[in-house]
C-alpha cells in the first residue's frame, strides 16, 4: 500500500511540474523576446507577477508612483530601441501609467504598459467590481495600440503583439490589458511553451522608393543656403556614422534638436545651434532627419522661419508628410536606409555650401558664442542660472559618457542652449509634449539601462512631480546625482499674492526649501550649496563616489522669466495687462 501510495504522490508530482500558468507565461513570453527589466509598482492584481518576474532573473524596479514607473519604461525604449515594460495595477495604478504612456505615444518612443484589470463580465454589466474600469475603451485614444487578452494560450500572441506594435514603424506606447482571472489560469506547460512568440524582425527596415531619393538629392543640389535638422528621431534610429558622413560630406550646416543634440559633438564646425535663430530664417532648403514641423520648430511657419524655403523630410510615416507646410521632396522609409541611400546619391563631385552662406553662418555663431561666454563668466551672488550652469557644462565636457536629465522651465531652456553634448542619446529631457515630472523616471531607467552614471538636473518645481523617487533611487543604490536649481517657485520666487492676504502667491513654494534633506533621509548624500564652487565640489564629489545624490543648489528667486522662453503661449487676461 505504501508503495501504490508513493506512486500516486509521484503521479501527481509529475502532474503539478507538467502545468504552467498565465503568470509563468507572461514572464517567459517577456524573456524570450529579450525584456530584462519590468519598471513598475506591485499591487493587486500583478504583486505576484513582480514577484515571479524577480524570482525567474528579470530586473523588476518598483517604484513610488506609477506615473514615474511609465516614464522609466518610455525612456528605456528610446535608449535600448526594445520596449520598455511598466507593470501597473488596475484603475487609479492604470490612470497613473497612462499619462507616461500617451508622452511616449507623443515622442515616439516604445514602451508597453502592463496592467492587470477586473473581469470582464463584471465589467461589463457594471456591477461594480474592485477598482472597475474599461482600461482598454480608455488606452485606445492615448497608444498606438491597445491589446487585451482572455485566455492563458493567448499570452504569447498578446505579447508578441504588442512588441511588435511599439517598434514598428513609428515606434509609440501599447497597452496590454491583463484581467486577474487570466493570471491564475493554468495549462500544460509543454502546450504553454509552444504557444509562446518569439518576434522575429520586430521593426523591419522600410527602403526609401529611389526617385523620393533622386527628388531630394537633385533639390538640394539647387539650394544656396541649406541647413540639415536633426530631430530625436535620428538618435533613435541608430545611424550615427551615416549621418555624421552625411554631415561632413555635404558641407552643410546642422541644428540638432534637443535630444539630437550629441549625434555629432555640439563642438563640431558644422553645428549651427548657437546661430538657431539665424538658420531657421535665412535657409532656403531644410533636411529634415528624424524632425517633426511641431510647436518646437514654430510649425513651420511664421516669423522663425523667415525667407520662403523648401523642405526635404525623412520620416518613417507617409502620413507626417504636409502637416503643416508643403514638403517638396518627402523621403519615407526608416532613417537609416533613406540617410544610406542619400549618400548613395550624392557623390564626390557634389558642391558645399557656398563661402558667402558658411561665413554668414560662423559670423553669427561666433557673435553669440562670444555673447555667451561672457555671460557665462560672470560671478554672481546668489548663483543665477548661467552662473551654476557653467560649472555643470565644465562637468559634461569632462564626463561625456554620463546621461544628462533635464527638465524644468528656465532650467530646462538655458541648459539645452549652455550645456554641449559629446556623445548620442545621452541628453534626456521632456520632448514633444514639454511635460514636466519625467526626471527622477529618466534618470532611474537611464541608471539601469547604461550602468553609467546620471547627472539630472531639474527646477525645483519640475522636481516636484517626482521627487519622492529619491528613495526608489537610494533602494536600488543607483549612480544618480540630482542638481534641484532652487528658486523658490515656479519661475522665480518672489511673487506676491495680490490681495495681500495670508495665502502665498500662486507661482511661490516655502523658502530656502532643502531639498537635499530628502536625500540624506534614504541614506543617500544631501549637499545645499551657495556657490559655483561649491557646486562643482559637490558634483565632482557624487560621480566619483556613484553614490545617490541630490545637490540643493540654490538659485537666485528673482533669476528665470515667465514660462522660460514660452511666453507667449501663457496667455495674460486683460485685467493683468
Amino acid at each position: 500500500m505504501a508503495e501504490v501510495g508513493n506512486e500516486l504522490q509521484r503521479h501527481a508530482a509529475e502532474e503539478q511540474q507538467a502545468q504552467t500558468d498565465g503568470f509563468h507565461l507572461v514572464i517567459d513570453a517577456l524573456k524570450l523576446n529579450g525584456i530584462e527589466n519590468i519598471y513598475g509598482l506591485p499591487g493587486i492584481p500583478v504583486t505576484d507577477l513582480a514577484r515571479l518576474a524577480q524570482a525567474n532573473g528579470m530586473r523588476v524596479i518598483s517604484f513610488r508612483h506609477e506615473q514615474n514607473a511609465g516614464n522609466a519604461a518610455a525612456i528605456a525604449g528610446f535608449l535600448t530601441q526594445k520596449p520598455g515594460v511598466c507593470l501597473t495595477v488596475s484603475a487609479p495604478g492604470f490612470l497613473n501609467g497612462l499619462t507616461a504612456l500617451a508622452n511616449a505615444t507623443t515622442n515616439c518612443f516604445p514602451m508597453i504598459l502592463i496592467s492587470g484589470s477586473s473581469e470582464r463580465e463584471i465589467v461589463d454589466l457594471q456591477q461594480g467590481d474592485y477598482e472597475e474600469m474599461d482600461q482598454l475603451a480608455i488606452a485606445r485614444p492615448h497608444a498606438k495600440a491597445a491589446f487585451r487578452v482572455l485566455h492563458a494560450e493567448d499570452i504569447g500572441v498578446g505579447v508578441a503583439r504588442a512588441i511588435r506594435a511599439a517598434v514598428s514603424g513609428r515606434p509609440g506606447g501599447v497597452y496590454l490589458d491583463l484581467p486577474a482571472k487570466l493570471l491564475a489560469q493554468s495549462m500544460e506547460a509543454e502546450k504553454g511553451r509552444k504557444s509562446l512568440i518569439k518576434v522575429v524582425d520586430p521593426a523591419p527596415r522600410q527602403l526609401p522608393a529611389p526617385d523620393s531619393v533622386d527628388r531630394a538629392v537633385e533639390l538640394l543640389k539647387t539650394a544656396k543656403r541649406p541647413l540639415i535638422l536633426l530631430g530625436k528621431g535620428a538618435a533613435y534610429a541608430r545611424a550615427d556614422a551615416d549621418i555624421r558622413a552625411l554631415v561632413e560630406k555635404t558641407g552643410i550646416p546642422y541644428l540638432p534638436m534637443s535630444m539630437a543634440k550629441g549625434l555629432l559633438p555640439d563642438t563640431h564646425p558644422q553645428s549651427a545651434s548657437a546661430a538657431r535663430s539665424y538658420v531657421l530664417a535665412e535657409a532656403d532648403v531644410v533636411v529634415l532627419v528624424g524632425a517633426r514641423l511641431n510647436w518646437l520648430l514654430s510649425h513651420g511657419k511664421g516669423k522663425t522661419w523667415g525667407k520662403p524655403k523648401q523642405f526635404i523630410q525623412i520620416d518613417i510615416s507617409p502620413t507626417e508628410m504636409d502637416s503643416n507646410v508643403a514638403i517638396a521632396a518627402p523621403v519615407v522609409g526608416d532613417i537609416g536606409s533613406c540617410v544610406s541611400a542619400l549618400l548613395g546619391k550624392i557623390g564626390n563631385d557634389f558642391a558645399k555650401p557656398g563661402a558667402d552662406w558658411l561665413n554668414a553662418v560662423d559670423e553669427r555663431k561666433e557673435k553669440n558664442l562670444a555673447k555667451m561666454a561672457e555671460t557665462l563668466a560672470k560671478e554672481t551672488s546668489p548663483m543665477n542660472f548661467h552662473s551654476a550652469l557653467r560649472v555643470l557644462k565644465d562637468v559634461v565636457k569632462a564626463n561625456p559618457s554620463i546621461s544628462f536629465v533635464n527638465e524644468g522651465a528656465n532650467t530646462l531652456d538655458y541648459a539645452r542652449a549652455v550645456i554641449d553634448m559629446y556623445e548620442p542619446r545621452k541628453r534626456l529631457d521632456v520632448g514633444t509634449w514639454g511635460v514636466m515630472g519625467v526626471g527622477m523616471g529618466y534618470a532611474v531607467a537611464a541608471a539601469v539601462e547604461t550602468s553609467k552614471p546620471v547627472l539630472a538636473v531639474c527646477g525645483d518645481s519640475a522636481f516636484g512631480f517626482s521627487g519622492m523617487e529619491v528613495e526608489t533611487i537610494c533602494r536600488y543604490d543607483l549612480p544618480v546625482c540630482i542638481v534641484v536649481f532652487n528658486n523658490n517657485g515656479v519661475y522665480k520666487g518672489i511673487d506676491k499674492n495680490p490681495t495681500g492676504g495670508k495665502d502665498p502667491a500662486v507661482t511661490m513654494f516655502v523658502p530656502g526649501a532643502r531639498y537635499d534633506k530628502m536625500m540624506e533621509a534614504f541614506g543617500g548624500v544631501g549637499h545645499n550649496v551657495t556657490t559655483p564652487a561649491e557646486l562643482e565640489s559637490a558634483v565632482n564629489e557624487a560621480l566619483r563616489s556613484g553614490k545617490p545624490t541630490l545637490i540643493n543648489a540654490v538659485i537666485d528667486p528673482a533669476a528665470g522669466t515667465e514660462s522660460g522662453r514660452l511666453t507667449n503661449l501663457n496667455p495674460q487676461s486683460s485685467a493683468s495687462k
